[in-house]
């Protein structure tokens, strides 16, 4: 039962010795009496105890809830794993301010087959329902392409009904459509197809969906061999195409798992602003779908976020694998096993693999997360709105008068001494325009200097203002880095005598984009305003860290490429006789360094150009044999 304190004027710690050491639920309240935490315990006395002391422990965010608590309130649990049932229920519940929320997200539909009716339909929906309880049954998340790329397989390969007659309903009452004569459907409105015979089609549908394809295919040769032997050489033929349009997908499949097992892979990505979780299906060792979910940066360590994921996520999942592989271990690990057993009815393994295959699986999880993280940043997540308020800020905030619809970005990278290069990408309302990035190669320095390479970028940007295939006038120019490459930029614009905004966007010491140095010397600390609640700060925050991030990642790409290129240089160039243009001619014979080490004599000798040079280069990579 629920335990509510005798008054609210006695101290929220003085009833401690109140509360029993049972397992249970415990719920933080502020002074409006709103929930603003759940949380669970083996022993409440204990854990309630610990936000109470003089000195709590905790991050940024325990010590902000803590903070607000004015009462709480407890319910005890005859175990851990109630305990866990019942927080998972009352966060979906009362959505409370400071735990980790997984949120509904209508980006990622279902396919829902119901199962539960006598003819099942295939239904779009954009939640698990409470009908799944009742045998229909849920099949993704799916992004939006991948479930138009679904349905459009789903009805090459299966007779499917595409129309919107109900069944039982009207059965009998038209003629049956072109798709039935045509093999795409086994027309149940005739009303000579037994319910059976339709559930059967539905449950290879199932199956597909579940990434089942050996029976399938086992079923559809059977079925063609005993269409060929009766003579029905059409239909024979409609299941030759159907057996041939499922073999393509499953070659175009990516095959990830030599092991025909069902797993779920969890990765994990984070940018600062942001963390996305990313699921991968696999399904008899192919990957079936991969979803992506979002939570704002919250200082919450990966095995806490995980196990609020694990136990959020999977009471309305469509399906529970027998085995799910996790790039740590989450917190209170074997609580969740018993929770997740019990909601599969089944055993299901929580796993961190080390090495081998697996171990593959979750690098392949990790690297997609990146990857849609990186996207969902440039986008602006999922709000347009908040995009546009975001853009109208900075304008604001960096004295763009007419607005921003044109972004340029700086951003300088050097490895020591060589291979200094420079980045400017532009984003053109908010959003990456990727065919108008380019590259710069420092030309005029001999030592890194941040400063004088900002200046010659952008000079060399300005001198070509008006050349229409460089890129319109920038609205706003940002500079990667504090006031002093702000001043830098600053000078330029002075010599141009060109009044465009510039700001410089500077990061913290976990490298995490922190906020805007600004022309007069004050900085805009945006991250303080975010930890201070200040919701209006996330979506500037989130547009200039993919900003930021964007201008380093692709200043980096041509620094590295730079850097490989000398690579290539020096360790031919090293050779006795080998020369700039003895170098290309190497390469331009053979392509690769790999595979001028692995030439023989005669080869060498027959680069025309080479000369004497041949004997060397043989010799420099063949020394252990000579």
């Amino acid at each position: 039962m629920i335990q509510e304190p005798e008054s609210n004027l006695q101290p929220v710690d003085a009833r401690l010795d109140l509360v029993p050491t049972n397992p249970g639920v415990y719920l933080m309240k502020d002074a409006s009496g709103s929930i603003i935490y759940v949380g669970k315990a083996i022993n409440l006395r204990n854990r309630l105890r610990s936000y109470f002391t003089a000195n709590p422990q905790g991050n940024a965010k325990v010590l902000a809830m803590i903070s607000h608590i004015a009462d709480y309130s407890f319910i005890v649990t005859s175990s851990e794993l109630e305990a866990l049932l019942l927080e998972a229920t009352l966060i979906k519940k009362h959505q409370p301010h400071y735990n980790i929320l997984l949120r509904d997200d209508k980006g990622y539909p279902y396919l829902r087959i119901t199962m539960n009716e006598l003819y099942p339909r295939i239904v779009k929906a954009f939640r698990v329902g409470d009908d799944k309880n009742e045998g229909a049954r849920y099949y993704g998340p799916y992004l939006g392409g991948d479930l138009f790329r679904a349905l459009s397989v789903l009805r090459t390969i299966f007779p499917t009904k595409t129309c919107k007659r109900v069944f039982p309903r009207d059965i009998g009452k038209e003629r049956p459509c072109l798709n039935y004569y045509i093999g795409r459907c086994i027309g149940p409105c005739r009303g000579d197809v037994p319910a059976e015979s339709y559930r059967a089609v539905m449950e290879s549908i199932c199956q597909f969906l579940e990434g089942k394809y050996s029976p399938i295919l086992q079923d559809m040769r059977r079925k063609m061999e005993a269409a060929a032997e009766a003579l029905k050489f059409e239909e024979a033929s409609l299941w030759r195409d159907r057996i041939a349009a499922l073999e393509r997908l499953m070659e175009n499949q990516l095959a990830v798992s030599s092991k025909d097992s069902d797993r779920d892979v969890i990765g994990i990505a984070r940018n600062g602003t942001e963390t996305c979780i990313q699921k991968l299906e696999i399904r008899d060792g192919r990957m079936v779908s991969s979803a992506a979910f979002f939570f704002p940066e919250e200082q919450d360590d990966d095995p806490e976020l995980l196990a609020a994921f694990l136990s959020q996520y999977y009471p309305n999942a469509a399906q529970i694998p027998g085995e799910i592989l996790l790039v740590k271990e989450p917190s209170g690990r074997e609580s969740l096993e018993e929770y997740l057993k019990t909601l599969r009815q089944g055993r299901c393994l929580l796993h961190v693999p080390k090495r081998g295959d697996a171990h593959k699986l979750i690098e392949l999880a990790n690297e997609n997360a990146d990857q849609s993280l990186r996207r969902h940043t440039m986008l602006g997540g999922h709000g347009q709105t908040a995009l546009q308020e975001a853009i109208r800020e900075l304008a604001q905030v960096t004295g763009a008068a007419q607005g921003i619809h044109r972004i340029e970005a700086i951003d300088i990278s050097h490895t020591g001494r060589q291979d200094m290069a420079a980045s400017l990408v532009v984003f053109q309302d908010g959003k990456p325009a990727s065919q108008q990035y380019r590259q710069f190669k420092i030309k005029t320095l001999e030592t890194p200097d941040d400063y004088a390479a900002m200046r010659e970028v952008l000079r060399r940007r300005l001198a070509r203002l008006s050349d229409e295939p460089f890129g319109s006038r920038p609205d706003l120019i940002l500079v990667d880095g504090g006031i002093g490459q702000v001043n830098a930029a600053l000078t330029v614009l002075a010599e141009y005598n060109l009044a465009i905004p510039v700001a410089g966007m500077v990061k913290d010491d976990r490298h995490r984009t922190r906020g805007l140095a600004l022309p007069g010397g004050e900085t805009l600390e945006l991250r303080q305003r975010l930890e201070a609640q200040d919701a209006q700060s996330m979506g500037l925050l989130r547009l200039l860290t993919a900003i930021q991030d964007e201008a380093h990642r692709f200043a980096r790409k041509l620094n590295q490429s730079m850097a490989k290129k000398r690579t290539i240089r020096m360790s031919l160039e090293n050779i006795p006789g080998v020369g700039p243009a003895k170098r290309r001619l190497l390469l331009q014979h053979f392509l690769t360094i790999k595979a001028v080490s692995e030439a023989s004599l005669d080869d060498l000798k027959n680069v025309k150009g080479l000369g004497s040079a041949a004997d060397a280069v043989y010799l420099h990579f063949h020394q252990e044999v000579h």
